[in-house]
């Protein structure tokens, strides 16, 4: 039995691995890279393996870094079964279709350039109706059932509680006269989040690859946030500013309307209450449509929820439904709510700020004091949501420099991925403890210290942190039998200019920030601002060369 790192390797992006055994080749996930234009780029990049040899998928769930590249395997060719949970093919439906319209808009950009340049315009990476025709493999799952692949291979999808229909699969081969255990746990979900249940237990294991996300961080733990939320919602409506919070479509958008809800139940604190009340009288807006499709998908699929939120139902109260709550599906719409001259809360994707609608509600508030920008998930290294949290004073959205005086906050405790302890009592729940743990999807320091703890807590299992393309016989003796070769060699160099160009423009803009303070005050001699002159005259023409290739 073999397992290749195509992705999420020393990254929280891109999930793609390639398992070997019992005479058949299998992809689990098969996602696409996001957050920095430097690993975007890897997206077009031919697939690390022979389309044709693939025998099966297994999707952990819907999420692009773990979906988004299998239209493009479709495109290639593969027709074999794409098999995930029933909610997960369900978001699937909305959520590729989406991706590939991004895609189409992203490339129809740069081939406008491309054109006046007098080049050949490029392809999407594939398109929405691409994507609508992969739809055509899945094969929907139940939880805890467990489904046979032939007489060597069955697998079983347990809830991983990180998003609708997400999944910690169970793999059972049959090799060589006896039979291993291999265990993916996809994305683990924040047992302290509402609506969905906790992540499901493991009982055994030969060998596991677990998520590391958050393997060095602890969340806040649920009391606390709502009280945050409330406290800085409040504050905010006080100003008469508005909330705008970047949120992912699916998964964050959903629980913060069931904790709006849901909040008025957690205590009985008078002034807490009046907090609540004064929250529910401003209006909600869940602006994006692929948000308020999904939340539709989240209604169909009900009995996927915890325990409190059955109950809820039973009793006739949808979580996902208030008063206050409106819905703004077209464009005109999500227009109007940044002419409005009123508090208000505005929920809209995407949750790193990168695509979508946000980024015209970033434009039109995150300059403005009175108002405040919330972020309630996480946001990768490169995105503008986290050079927004990081403290950037300054952002470049649709060509316009706009500076950041607006209130930033960060909530991190409603993160739909497992905290550092809650990822270590994962493992300790085995009753049989894994062989071997190989940590992926986290960010290197992640990975590193979680290894750490894992090795001082619990005894008797060794932890790897694999390299993108390393591929590793699973046995005894278990060791890298092979590094991938044939990766784009120009990709480092690829990778080092593009971040070159982002120091550049920092850079740039620090420097515009010295010469208005130190320089080009009253009090500078002509020449001195002479020199500075014929300085940047060389600068720009250097840029020019560049950009024209010459």
């Amino acid at each position: 039995m073999k397992i290749t790192f195509l992705g999420a390797a020393k990254t929280v992006t891109g999930s793609n691995f390639l398992v070997e055994a019992a005479g058949k080749k299998f992809l689990v996930d098969c996602g696409m890279y996001q957050g920095q234009a430097a690993e975007e780029l890897e997206n077009a990049d031919p697939f690390a393996f022979d389309v044709d040899t693939i025998d099966f998928v297994l999707l952990t769930h819907a999420h692009i870094d773990h979906s988004g590249r299998i239209p493009k395997l479709f495109n290639e060719g593969f027709r074999k079964p794409i098999i995930a949970t029933k909610a997960t093919c369900d978001l699937c439906e909305i959520m590729l279709p989406d991706s590939g319209h991004i895609q189409e808009m992203e490339i129809e950009w740069r081939n406008r350039k491309r054109i006046r340049d007098g080049k050949d315009p490029l392809p999407p990476l594939y398109t929405a109706e691409d994507a609508l025709k992969c739809l055509q493999a899945f094969e929907r799952v139940n939880y805890d059932e467990i489904v046979p692949i032939d007489e060597n291979i069955k697998v079983r999808f347990n809830d991983a509680g990180h998003m609708l229909g997400s999944a910690i699969i169970e793999i059972w081969i049959k090799e060589n006269g006896k039979e291993e255990k291999i265990v993916f746990t996809g994305d683990l979900g924040n047992d302290d989040i509402p609506l969905l249940a906790s992540p499901s237990t493991i009982a055994d294991a030969d060998y596991l690859i677990m998520e590391s996300t958050y393997g060095n961080r602890l969340h806040m733990r649920n009391n606390e946030k709502a009280e945050i939320f409330l406290d800085i919602v409040s504050e905010t409506i006080d100003r008469g500013g508005t909330v705008v919070i970047p949120s992912f479509a699916v998964g964050r958008t959903q629980e913060i309307l069931y904790e709006l809800n849901c909040i008025k139940e957690k205590t009985d604190d008078e002034a807490f209450l009046k907090k609540y009340e004064k929250l529910m009288r401003v209006p909600v807006y869940v602006d994006s449509p692929l948000a308020i499709s999904a939340t539709e998908v989240f209604k169909e699929n009900m009995n996927l929820f915890d325990d409190e939120t059955q109950m809820l139902i039973k009793r006739g109260d949808n979580p996902l439904e208030f008063d206050g709550l409106k819905f703004t599906r077209t464009a005109e719409e999500s227009k109007e709510l940044n002419m409005m001259n009123q508090s208000a809360i505005i929920i809209s994707a995407s949750g790193m700020c990168d695509v979508g609608r946000i980024k015209h509600h970033l434009k039109h508030n995150i300059w403005n004091p009175i108002n405040t920008i919330l972020f309630v998930g996480y946001q990768a290294p490169g995105t503008l949501g986290r050079r927004i949290v990081d403290g950037q004073k300054n952002i470049k959205i649709f060509g316009e420099d706009i500076a950041v005086k607006a209130q930033i906050e960060y909530i991190e405790g409603y993160s739909g991925h497992a905290d550092q302890k809650q990822l270590l009592n994962f493992v300790k729940a085995f009753q049989k403890k894994p062989k071997h743990i190989f940590l992926v999807h986290g960010e290197e320091e992640s990975e590193i210290e979680l290894k750490q703890k894992i090795l001082e807590e619990i005894e008797e299992i060794d932890v790897t942190i694999p390299e993108y393309g390393e591929e590793y016989e699973l046995n005894d003796r278990l060791h890298v039998s092979n590094r991938m070769k044939n990766r784009n060699p120009n990709r480092f160099l690829r990778l080092e200019v593009i971040d070159r160009v982002n120091t550049l423009k920092e850079e740039l803009e620090d420097m515009e920030l010295i010469l208005k303070e130190d320089y080009l005050n009253e009090d500078a001699k002509e020449e001195d601002i002479e020199k500075i002159r014929e300085r940047l005259k060389e600068l720009e023409a250097q840029i020019v060369k560049i950009v024209e290739n010459k």
